[in-house]
Order: C-alpha cells, then sequence, then structure tokens
C-alpha cells in the first residue's frame, strides 16, 4: 500500500491479488461522470482473471433518475452489466445484491469492490454488510486470504471483501489531482478548482449560481466572489483568500453540493466515450 495526501492507495500487484482471490469484482463508478471514472485497467485484469465484473454507478441520488438510466443502457449496450444506486442512501443495495447473484459463476461469492477514491466504495461494502453480516472464515480455496482482508457474509450467497481496493487515478490530468490528494494536501489547489470550475460550467452554465448564488462565470471571478461571501481574506492585504475557495469548491463538487452531471449524450462523438471494445479515447478512459 502507499499513501498519496491522505489516500491510501493499493499498488496494482496488490488489487492484482485481491481480484484473483474473488469471483466478482465490483468497479465503482460515479454516476454524474462514469467515464472519468473508469479503470481500463482493472477491466483488463477482471479479464485475465477469469473475474466477473460489475459497474456500479454509484451516486445515482447526484443525478436525474433519467441520466442514471442512460448510462445504464449505455454500458449495458456494450456488454458490461451495470446498475447504478446511492449507497450513501441506502438505495440500490438489493438491486445490487441480485445481480451478484445472477452473475456469480457459483454461490456462496466472494465479492471484492475497487475503484477511484471518492467514488463511495466504502459505502458500498457497508451496505452489502448491512447491520446483521459477520465476519467469516476464509473462503474455500483461498486459504489465509483473512490475513490482510477481513471477509464478512452478507448472507448465505454472497461474501464480501471488508477493504475496497483504492485503485491509482489513471485518467486526465484533473481527475489524478482531485481524487488522488483531499483537497487540504493540495499545496496549490487553484489551478485544480480553475479547471474544474471550466468542466463543470461547460455542462451546467449556472450550477454556481445555484450552489452559491454567484453568477460569474469566469473561474478566477467565482472563486473571489466565494472567498468574499465566507469572509475569507489574507491578514496583511485583506484579498480574497481564493486558495480556501478553491479547496472548498474540490470537496463541494465530491460531497455533491455543486450540481454537476454529464449524459452520454454530451459525450458521444467527443474523446471522451468508450468505443466497441470498451477502450476510451482522449484519456478518459485507459
Amino acid at each position: 500500500m502507499s499513501s498519496r495526501g491522505g489516500f491510501t492507495l493499493a499498488s496494482w500487484s496488490q488489487l492484482e491479488k485481491m481480484v484473483s482471490r474473488v469471483d466478482v469484482v465490483l468497479m465503482v463508478l460515479d454516476s454524474r461522470d462514469p467515464l472519468s471514472t473508469f479503470s481500463r485497467r482493472l477491466e483488463s485484469m477482471v479479464e485475465r482473471n477469469g473475474r466477473k465484473l460489475i459497474l456500479v454507478l454509484n451516486k445515482a441520488d447526484l443525478v436525474p433518475r433519467s441520466v442514471a438510466e442512460e448510462w445504464k443502457e449505455y454500458f449495458t449496450e456494450k456488454g458490461y452489466t451495470t446498475v447504478y444506486m446511492a449507497a450513501a442512501r441506502h438505495m440500490g443495495t438489493l438491486r445490487l445484491r441480485r445481480t451478484i447473484r445472477r452473475v456469480a459463476p457459483s454461490l456462496p461469492t466472494l465479492v471484492a469492490v475497487a475503484g477511484y477514491p471518492k467514488v463511495g466504495k466504502s459505502s458500498i461494502i457497508n451496505g452489502l454488510k448491512g447491520r446483521h453480516s459477520a465476519s467469516t472464515s476464509p473462503y474455500p480455496g483461498s486459504p489465509g486470504y483473512t490475513r490482510h482482508f477481513q471477509v464478512y457474509r452478507v448472507d448465505k450467497d454472497i461474501m464480501v471483501v471488508d477493504s475496497p481496493g483504492v485503485i491509482p487515478v489513471e485518467g486526465g490530468e484533473l481527475e489524478m489531482v482531485i481524487r488522488g490528494f483531499p483537497p487540504e494536501k493540495l499545496d496549490d489547489p487553484v489551478p485544480p478548482a480553475v479547471k474544474l470550475i471550466e468542466r463543470i460550467l461547460r455542462y451546467h452554465p449556472d450550477a454556481f449560481k445555484k450552489a452559491y448564488g454567484i453568477a460569474e462565470t469566469n473561474p478566477l471571478r467565482i472563486l473571489e466572489e466565494l472567498a468574499v461571501k465566507r469572509g475569507w481574506f489574507y491578514k496583511a492585504t485583506r484579498e480574497p483568500l481564493i486558495e480556501e475557495a478553491a479547496r472548498t469548491i474540490i470537496r463541494n463538487y465530491h460531497d455533491g453540493r455543486i450540481p454537476f452531471y454529464i449524459r452520454p449524450s454530451q459525450i458521444l462523438g467527443g474523446g471522451g466515450a468508450l468505443n466497441d471494445k470498451g477502450e476510451g479515447g482522449g484519456g478518459a478512459v485507459t
């Protein structure tokens, strides 16, 4: 394991070991922008080990239901087993369990959860475990497995590894920064915040008016106005403390306070779509 600014990232070799010892892998995606949180490398790892893959579009409560349905249809048409849910609100867990049972090569089955930071992997694990789950003995055929990973029995058919695979972010530079580091650990949060603001405005021009009452469309002016609204100023110069505003915007993006989502129709034919082989273009999916 390696730590990056507070996140514990698994090495690819550790992820490979986990994937090789389970039956089903849940790749967790952010429903607001699934392509930017899709890992082609994890998919290849699952295929190489002959395991079953389920795409879980999490945080579906942050998008209209029609958007979640469109993304589900998009991935399903490309051959992926896909479900959407809002794990933090305990919505969709039963649907996910049914899908796991349907996809599993045999029952009982062992499931691992993996994905980029901030996509809600722990919430999905906790949702599957529920209040009545209990730790179990090592999974048959994998002696010593629980030496490093605790396994919980969800029900008579499903067991889940109680350790999310936090994979290194492979996508574009923006995702690498905003997902690979907590905002508090960024030396200069302004450049990634500006890129994030530009990305949000591209799809939702009124997002910051809805979130903060700021009608500006210039990213730096948005940061300045937010700092002024919150009373954040440098003591010496009384200039707006835009670094704190930048960290707040990155943080609020992750927790869903800024309205943002992308529809498949907005990126199809552009640089971010998956092709028929499941490979991404434009760096959105690796």
